[in-house]
């Protein structure tokens, strides 16, 4: 549809006074409004117990992270369980000691490894996903014996160490300690 000839262009508005557009006018009063009531709240202390208050602003000045609100909710939620197969399996290898140890029950402990072996082995036929990169598995499985052989040992240091904990307190206890020093008012 072609323009009439007639018809020009309208121009934009003018504020009489000041000869500038009326939207740059509105634009102007809505940022000295905007200024007013955020001076208005410093005032009453709205802003004083803010958490981060005082603190450099995190991340500025470094290089734009497009995944920056991913890691920041994992940061946040404590989010387990979303790393790559592998790094799962080396992740569990670095705590599976300690998992062991806070297991009582020498079948239970032959269950945790071999729980542990089926992971490694998960993590070595499962394909990458996505464009995410492919870790290597490097994690090799446990022995079954070998680890309940090593749950015992540590076991046992565990208890010696308890045993001499508490001789060297009851010694403490049997111990005699100093007199106490009378009292002037007291008799002897």
């Amino acid at each position: 549809m072609a323009e009439s000839p007639d018809r020009r262009p309208r121009e934009p508005e003018r504020d009489e006074r000041t000869g500038r557009s009326a939207a740059a006018a509105r634009i102007q009063h809505q940022t000295h409004w905007v200024e007013q009531q955020i001076r208005v709240a410093q005032e009453r202390g709205d802003f004083d117990d803010l958490p981060g208050f005082g603190k450099p602003l995190e991340g500025l000045g470094t290089e734009h992270d497009p995944d920056w609100w991913v890691k920041k909710l994992v940061e946040r939620e404590q989010v387990t369980g979303v790393l790559p197969p592998a790094l799962q399996v080396r992740k569990a290898d670095a705590e599976l000691d300690g998992e062991l140890d806070r297991i009582s029950d020498e079948g239970r402990v032959r269950t945790a490894v071999e729980e542990f072996n089926a992971s490694v082995r998960r993590a070595l036929y499962t394909p990458p996903v996505g464009n995410a990169p492919a870790f290597p598995v490097v994690t090799r499985q446990r022995d079954v014996d070998a680890e309940v052989v090593r749950w015992r040992e540590r076991r046992v240091a565990r208890r010696e160490a308890q045993r001499a904990l508490l001789a060297e307190q009851a010694k403490q206890d049997r111990a005699p300690s100093a007199p106490s020093p009378r009292r002037w008012w007291r008799r002897r």
